[in-house]
């Protein structure tokens, strides 16, 4: 059976987040995702703390296995847990970065990337990094609705006092309100 694994900082989680989760488990008949905040990424800096992400994203994600996930770098991950058949989600702006993960080519040896696309994103951006792949038939696109969240700009409006309607789940904007999160 395949594992969906969803890796990111959630700094926070937002709508974007949500569509990719709720696209990939449709359209690869997952029943849920294991959702793995990272604790400390390596490829990326966050302001709020792990445990404060791993909060949001509980709330962004109900129904899937939220996780902190101590490791910084995916291939890290994929060595040291054990899962069936991984079938790791990312966006398509990740996939355009594979090449500088780490061990790239280890990572497709040990699971399958799922690549959210969406709707106007240029086809040839991901075609030339599949092109340098050792195993392109490892990663699999499925489309996404698209999406204006960023995470950049909801931390701005939080920290403004802004409303984060219509870009966070409203249990995540409750929280981020009700803990001060990305006040600064």
């Amino acid at each position: 059976m395949t594992t969906g694994l969803y890796g990111g900082a959630f700094d926070p989680p937002h709508l974007g987040h949500v569509e990719v989760a709720r696209a990939a488990k449709a359209h690869f008949h997952l029943p849920q995702l294991i959702v793995l905040v990272s604790a400390a990424p390596g490829h990326k800096e966050v302001e709020a703390p792990a445990v404060a992400r791993l909060e949001l994203a509980r709330a962004a994600f109900p129904d899937d296995d939220v996780r902190l996930d101590p490791h910084a770098r995916t291939i890290d991950l994929l060595r040291g847990e054990r899962f069936d058949d991984p079938l790791f989600v990312i966006g398509a702006d990740q996939f355009r970065d594979f090449p500088s993960w780490k061990e790239p080519d280890e990572v497709l040896a040990l699971a399958r990337l799922a690549v959210a696309t969406r709707p106007g994103y240029p086809r040839e951006r991901l075609d030339a990094v599949l092109a340098g792949v050792a195993k392109p038939d490892r990663v699999l696109f499925f489309d996404v609705e698209p999406n204006r969240a960023a995470s950049t700009d909801i931390r701005a409006l939080a920290a403004a006092g802004e409303p984060l309607d219509g870009l966070v789940p409203p249990a995540v904007a409750e929280l981020i309100r009700a803990r001060g999160l990305y006040i600064r």
